[in-house]
């Protein structure tokens, strides 16, 4: 028979065992941490090798100083130290550029076995990005003049593709730029670049932080704000003339334009579809308002 005293020693034998297990699974500990527990695990940001991608500490320290508005995103390893990392950084927050910090980077794809990005990674941009003073002041600049003047504005797209294709129809439909957002939208490199058919390097472009009070700038310029939306009782794109300094904006692929954005558009504009489908895709939509702007402009140039 086994004693009280021999049978409290044995449970508390097990229970030191299930804390200590407890203990080091726990990602919150250092012991845990060292074990790399798949709750702790770090995410590692994956790029496609491609043409658009500088890496390196020099080459990108190097393009930061010479052509900042080369750079469209940049991305570093949270762990890397050093006085020229220290500076990319700098000068990366000192250009409101879009840098993000990650837990490991890696290039993958052909080739990608030669690289030694030393956990700094650029994208690059074929676009001249402007400064948001810079892009309003040519835009003032064309309303004086009496030239027609119309931009197309980006809320969060995030399909590359389309915010190439809008891009080119955009510089075809006679625009004077492009407005984006910096954050939660598609890089401006490779594939934008090379869906845009090389309109990317002919047109204005600007990227800003806060789209609600870039659009309330433009608007002390002289600029209405039209918003492109699939909403029943918004007006008919077809209705409405477009031939003022206009801002047309469209939102992203799934939900369209954000609240804040919509709330600062002067009208909402929608265009009229026949059959099942309620909704075309972002840069067709684009399109279609884009060169709707143009007939009315060479409408009353005849």
């Amino acid at each position: 028979m086994v004693s009280h005293y021999r049978l409290r020693e044995e449970m508390s034998k097990v229970g030191k065992v299930t804390r200590a297990k407890k203990r080091s699974g726990n990602p919150f500990t250092k012991k845990g941490r060292e074990e790399k527990s798949s709750y702790g695990a770090k995410r590692e940001k994956r790029l496609a090798l491609s043409d658009d991608l500088l890496w390196g500490v020099h080459p990108v320290l190097e393009c930061l100083q010479q052509h900042p508005e080369q750079i469209a995103e940049l991305f570093v390893q949270k762990e890397r130290r050093g006085e020229k990392v220290t500076a990319i950084v700098a000068l990366a927050k000192e250009q409101g550029l879009r840098l993000r910090f990650v837990d490991s980077l890696k290039i993958t794809g052909e080739g990608s076995g030669e690289v030694r990005h030393q956990g700094v990674i650029a994208r690059t941009t074929e676009a001249g990005l402007l400064d948001f003073n810079v892009f309003a002041e040519r835009l003032q600049q064309r309303i004086e003049k009496g030239e027609p003047c119309r931009i197309v504005v980006l809320d969060s797209l995030q399909d590359p593709h389309n915010v190439g294709a809008i891009i080119r129809s955009a510089l075809a439909s006679g625009a004077a730029g492009v407005l984006t957002t910096r954050e939660r939208s598609a890089p401006l490199g490779g594939t934008a670049a090379k869906s845009s058919a090389g309109a990317m390097a002919h047109i204005d472009i600007c990227q800003v932080t806060n789209l609600v009070t870039a659009l309330a700038a433009l608007k002390e310029l002289g600029f209405w704000v039209f918003g492109a939306v699939k909403d029943d009782v918004a007006q008919s794109l077809y209705q409405t003339d477009l031939t003022v300094p206009a801002c047309l904006v469209v939102g992203s692929e799934g939900k369209g334009i954000r609240p804040l954005v919509k709330k600062e558009c002067d009208l909402l504009l929608s265009i009229p579809m026949s059959g099942q489908l309620d909704s075309l895709n972002s840069s067709v939509a684009a399109g279609v308002f884009l060169f709707e702007a143009m007939r009315q402009h060479l409408a009353i140039a005849v």
